[in-house]
């Protein structure tokens, strides 16, 4: 009797985690925390968990590749990026490795420094100092590094 009860709680939760995982990927640790308030209990989501890794239907590194792939069109930095990934509960290992594959083909500095022109123009008729310190602290909330963006600015 309890094992038939486990097997349908199991195939809850396991619908329940496609649904999810139909609309965006997610981190396991997302998963885990979904399921958790779904009151789905410890071992159904563990067993869960072990059963989406093994399909190949939960990867936090592929997640963080595809995570960083999509945000950084926005365009946001790298300190941004990681932040949100570790809010996401994905490894800090698996994060700096990701996050330097993607430091190869993105150019913070060129990306500031695009986006620190385009800004000035709009800020034109703003007292000098006034549209710096927005600028700045536009480019840090996007997560941008303090050294990168003082860097542009002053070659500005």
């Amino acid at each position: 009797m309890n094992n038939r009860k486990d097997t349908e709680l199991s195939e809850k939760a396991r619908a329940y985690a496609f649904l999810l995982l139909k609309f965006r990927l997610r981190s396991e640790e997302e998963l885990r925390q979904r399921l958790k308030k779904k009151k789905f209990s410890d071992p159904i989501i563990r067993e869960t968990l072990a059963f989406l890794r093994e399909k190949a239907f939960v990867d936090d590194k592929e997640f963080a590749r595809l995570w960083i792939t999509s945000r950084i069109k926005k365009p946001l930095g790298l300190g941004r990026l990681r932040q949100e990934l570790r809010l996401k509960g994905v490894d800090r290992e698996i994060i700096d490795n990701q996050i330097e594959e993607a430091r190869k083909d993105y150019s913070e500095e060129e990306v500031v420094s695009r986006i620190t022109k385009t800004k000035l123009a709009k800020l034109e008729g703003i007292e000098p100092y006034k549209a710096k310190k927005r600028l700045f602290q536009y480019l840090l909330r996007r997560g941008f590094s303090v050294d990168t963006i003082t860097n542009v600015m002053q070659k500005l």
